[in-house]
């Protein structure tokens, strides 16, 4: 059911998930973490394989997050289109987007992947925060 959500609030949850792309992006760890409630989960599927996760919490999230960081040789940028909000109620949205990821190593750039993001987010004291997070990718990378 989706209640009234007003532009402001589609504009500041479209704003979180691009915030929340390019911390991790720039490895700004204390953004990355503030895009994240507490309580966070996160779940994802490569390529309709089994489930990944989840993983419980900003801080499990958060370790995820700086372990994949530490691995990479590349720089990556993840581009997040297509939003759109399916349904509202109270302060708990829930929000669907497109990844497109790509990576720049020895001067040339790749297309690793595409997904969709579905989340929810919630309002916790007048800021939008991601609750619950799944990833479904198209292929690894």
């Amino acid at each position: 059911m989706m209640q009234n959500l007003n532009a402001e609030d589609k504009q500041a949850i479209s704003e979180l998930l691009s915030r929340a792309a390019f911390a991790y992006d720039e490895k700004d760890i204390e953004m990355l973490s503030a895009s994240f409630s507490v309580d966070a989960q996160f779940t994802m599927r490569i390529a309709d394989g089994d489930l990944i996760g989840p993983f419980e919490g900003r801080e499990g999230i958060m370790k995820l997050m700086i372990d994949s960081m530490d691995q990479q040789t590349d720089k990556r940028r993840h581009v997040i289109s297509n939003i759109f909000f399916e349904s509202s109620q109270d302060n708990n949205v829930s929000v669907v987007s497109n990844l497109t990821l790509f990576a720049t190593e020895n001067g040339e750039i790749q297309l690793l992947s595409a997904g969709v993001y579905h989340d929810s987010v919630v309002k916790i004291n007048d800021n939008w925060e991601v609750y619950r997070r799944h990833l479904d990718l198209d292929k690894s990378y």
